[in-house]
């Protein structure tokens, strides 16, 4: 029996007179996911977007599962092709659905009929369909207000469809109809998530990390590449910089007090990290920072930070607690990376008492005593790059 998989997008549907670029960009998007399980034929209609196999081989359980982690998909159904003829129809209904009807006891049947030429109507269709499901399956009773599973019976303009159940995507809108950010990206679990949250609004993730050996060791600088690696499957590519910051670190140590290091060395970062972003033509930047997890993420020490960016700085775990970002970061199978114990540098010099409510004017003061313009140049002279792809 021939099969297919309708993918079923949400708010995509609201865009009105955009709707079509949206549309192109989540095709697009599928495309490139599914290529190397190989062909296949895409139709698009009504919000709606028909995936049809071309060779025998594919597995559809595997298309499945790469389309679960594609942005701008609702939901995503596996569906019989039929005839448009009810006779047709409800033989193949009868024999697709007998593995669904094995292990529930309750369902009905909705109809819908794009195709107005089509001889029955939909509550026709339900009617009939619903007695012939239960015929077929005596244990298996209807009921139209709480039912365990909904058939659907979709009769398009040049087949129908039938299907139980829907799968869940990864909500959102496709990647790259947003713009494109920089990720700052530690070894933490905060910054994989922020990253993940903004590719669901469509935002296209490069990612910026910092290093200070012989102070961070070559093992965590892998372990954040294999982060990066694993942000993949849900953000795409991902080019990845890995800036040296020994010097910079070192200096501020040297020239700064104690309890500013912390909010100093954010506010380098950023400067590296908007000229790096610049050169790729990246719109904001990303950090994982969640207000009042640790001194430098108070709503004061993020004035300071923010005070040298001439590009915005997005903070989607802004207003999440620990337990909400943990949540997010086993979803996305981050969590077990995130905590290996390879620090990042972030932990190098880190001060006793750090200045939790700290002054701007006092932050720009001692920055400017630290003469820091040279080593940022040479940083970002310095910087490697790596891109991580889509797993094949």
């Amino acid at each position: 029996m021939k099969e297919v998989i309708l993918v079923k997008y949400g708010e995509m549907a609201l865009k009105g007179l955009n709707k079509g670029s949206f549309e192109d960009i989540l095709i697009k998007q599928i495309k490139y996911r599914l290529r190397p399980l190989g062909r296949f034929g895409y139709q698009a209609a009504q919000s709606t977007i028909y995936i049809e196999p071309l060779e025998e081989t594919i597995r559809l359980e595997d298309v499945i599962d790469r389309l679960q982690k594609v942005f701008g998909i609702a939901t995503i159904c596996r569906a019989a092709v039929c005839e448009k003829d009810f006779n047709d129809i409800r033989e193949k209904a009868v024999s697709y659905l007998q593995e669904t009807f094995e292990d529930i006891r309750t369902f009905k049947v909705e109809a819908k009929r794009a195709d107005k030429h089509f001889p029955m109507k939909s509550p026709e269709i339900c009617r009939e369909l619903g007695g012939i499901l239960n015929e077929a399956f005596p244990d298996v009773s209807v009921d139209v207000h709480d039912p365990e599973v909904t058939v659907m019976v979709d009769i398009r303009d040049t087949n129908a469809y039938v299907y139980a159940g829907k799968l869940r995507g990864a909500g959102g809108l496709p990647l790259g109809c947003s713009g494109k950010a920089m990720l700052l990206l530690s070894g933490g679990i905060d910054s994989p998530v922020a990253g993940y949250m903004m590719a669901k609004r469509g935002v296209s993730v490069t990612a910026i990390h910092f290093v200070s050996p012989p102070y961070t060791s070559d093992r965590a600088r892998l372990k954040v590449e294999e982060l990066a690696q694993k942000m993949t499957e849900y953000c795409g590519d991902i080019k990845f910089f890995c800036v040296p910051f020994t010097e910079i670190q070192e200096e501020l140590k040297r020239r700064c007090p104690e309890e500013y290091f912390t909010i100093l060395m954010r506010r380098l970062m950023m400067l590296i990290a908007q000229e790096i972003a610049k050169q790729e033509e990246c719109s904001a930047l990303i950090t994982g920072e969640s207000i009042g997890q640790v001194a430098s993420q108070t709503m004061q020490a993020m004035v300071c930070t923010d005070a040298v960016c001439r590009i915005p700085v997005f903070r989607p775990c802004v207003g999440l607690d620990k337990t909400e970002i943990i949540e997010i970061a086993r979803k996305i199978d981050t969590f077990d990376i995130s905590i290996q114990p390879y620090e990042d540098c972030c932990t190098v010099f880190t001060p006793r008492h750090p200045k939790i409510r700290p002054r701007l004017d006092q932050i720009e003061q001692a920055q400017e005593n630290g003469h820091f313009e040279e080593m940022i140049q040479r940083a970002v002279e310095g910087t490697e790059s790596k891109l991580f792809r889509v797993i094949r």
